[in-house]
């Protein structure tokens, strides 16, 4: 009970000396959210409908369906779109339109196959999607697209088929029933309406669920500059771990029979406090201030936040066990924290960044804490979505604590 007593008192003398540091109080606490007002009116801005584009080729002959099918669903006025309808573009090259997907400039196309009259006669219709693999999004809507075509297709087979059949019962000869359904194919397919007007292919039901608003950028800018100013806060302690170690403070304690885990637990609680205080501050005055959205789960994204900081406590006590000297350390902890918050998605959000280095930021813990906030905070995710930046958060913490408590010593030599 002793032991813990000195941890309290270790924790409260470290709390003391940070809030009679004006200059300290001042960059962790009020600085950050002056980078925060400044980020969040650069990111203000109308949202923007942007709408969707979808290419479309085909490898048949001049005079094939495909050109009639095309040619109908093809956009030519774009004022004459409805609202959220995509815009059709027909691309007149297969291998051009190949080479831009493999290139990068298109992100993919449907085809139409050099036998696709044939295969309709024969009551067989493939359509071929190109994309490309990165372009999700594009991807699913245009193999949705093809689904349309391909389920239309088949609709018009059936009554194709069934006129045949009442072709033939009603005495029609070969040539006279080949004319027939012809000119069935032409009229269906060319989507000629009563008046003669061209009419589009393919139909598009919009429905209006409530005007389109713009994402709130501090839903992502408190929370990045949560993790990069909670850890910073956290390294820079380091420095103030060495100095106490060069000035003989930690041997002075450990003389007055404190032990060495209690002078390492009280170090580590005071640290952690400060980032608890830090946290409390920033979600108090973003909910008030920015009226930011905790998501589905506020649980979590408290849980998370209190993991950063026993994260970003034990680094700072490893850091500290690593340092040789206060300047050292103090280096130590700034190159680290501004190196790993871009790295990690504190200025920018991570999912807009390419594959490769949203891998390479998993080796920060910055990259989980930010992951598991922009899920809950952006995404709409529920808290089990964010259990395994959690479990990588405490991974960190439970690596960083190991190494501090091996190396930790109460003097410099």
């Amino acid at each position: 009970m002793k032991q813990l007593s000195y941890i309290w008192f270790i924790a409260l003398k470290d709390l003391k000396i940070f809030t009679k540091d004006r200059a300290a109080v001042f960059f962790f606490i009020i600085f950050p959210f002056m980078f925060i007002v400044l980020f969040n009116s650069l990111n203000v801005g109308e949202a923007e409908d942007v709408r969707l584009e979808l290419h479309v080729v085909t490898q048949e002959a001049e005079g094939g369906l495909s050109h009639q099918i095309i040619g109908a669903m093809e956009t030519t006025d774009e004022s004459q779109l409805g609202p959220g309808e995509p815009i059709i573009v027909w691309d007149k090259d297969y291998d051009e339109a190949r080479r831009a997907v493999e290139d990068g400039e298109l992100t993919g196309f449907i085809a139409f196959p050099a036998d696709f009259t044939e295969e309709i006669e024969a009551g067989d219709t493939q359509l071929e999607v190109v994309a490309d693999a990165g372009a999700v999004n594009d991807k699913a809507a245009l193999n949705g697209f093809a689904s349309a075509i391909a389920s239309q297709v088949g609709t018009n087979q059936v009554i194709i088929g069934a006129s045949i059949a009442l072709l033939i019962e009603g005495g029609f000869d070969t040539e006279n029933i080949n004319q027939a359904v012809e000119q069935m194919m032409a009229d269906i397919f060319a989507g000629q309406g009563a008046a003669g007007a061209e009419a589009s292919y393919i139909g598009f039901n919009i429905e209006k669920v409530g005007e389109m608003e713009e994402e709130n950028p501090a839903n992502y800018v408190i929370s990045g500059y949560l993790v990069m100013f909670v850890f910073m806060a956290a390294a820079v302690t380091a420095e103030n771990i060495v100095r106490e170690r060069q000035n003989n403070t930690l041997e002075r304690l450990l003389a007055s029979s404190v032990k060495r885990e209690s002078i390492l637990g009280g170090v580590f609680t005071g640290t952690a406090i400060r980032g608890l205080i830090q946290i409390i501050v920033f979600w108090v005055v973003g909910i008030l201030a920015f009226n930011i959205d905790l998501g589905l789960s506020p649980a979590a994204v408290i849980i998370l936040s209190v993991l950063m900081v026993i994260m970003s406590s034990a680094f700072a006590v490893m850091l500290a066990t690593l340092a040789r000297t206060q300047r050292s350390a103090g280096s130590l902890a700034v190159v680290t924290a501004l190196v790993l918050a871009p790295l990690g998605g504190c200025w920018w959000p991570l999912f807009i960044l390419p594959k490769w280095l949203q891998n390479l930021a998993k080796i920060s813990p910055h990259a989980w804490a930010n992951t598991g906030f922009n899920k809950l905070m952006l995404f709409g995710a529920e808290f089990g979505a964010v259990v395994p930046e959690m479990l990588a958060l405490i991974g960190f913490a439970v690596v960083f604590g190991l190494i501090a408590i091996w190396r930790f010593r109460t003097s410099a030599a």
